[in-house]
């Protein structure tokens, strides 16, 4: 089981947590919620809980609870910028479908 990071995202992560000045990784997850089913959820972990698996790649810790992990196996993470608009994108081997948005996705 894993997930990793682009180079790119990597370096975004490190540069948010520096800015932010405290935090031990990125937290990634999914709701049910989004046009097609699923959603990811991504936020600063400011803890490690005893349910998260932690992958740690390129000096980033991903932090992903059980439940999750089933949905986000395999999957990368990159940091895009297009045009005026930057944030992550999933590329995730276990969704069937994304919406247009690359927001959710449907296994």
């Amino acid at each position: 089981m894993s997930i990793v990071l682009t180079d790119t995202a990597a370096n975004r992560v490190q540069t948010f947590l520096a800015n932010r000045g405290k935090g031990v990784g990125l937290r990634l997850g999914v709701r049910t919620s989004g046009c097609s089913g699923m959603a990811y959820v991504i936020e600063f972990a400011d803890e490690i809980r005893d349910d998260d698996n932690v992958f740690d790649d390129k000096n980033v810790k991903i932090i992903v609870d059980r439940k999750s992990l089933v949905y986000l196996d395999g999957t990368e993470i990159d940091f895009v910028k297009e045009g005026l608009n930057e944030g992550f994108k999933f590329n995730n081997p276990n969704a069937d479908n994304e919406c247009g948005c690359g927001e959710s996705f449907n296994v």
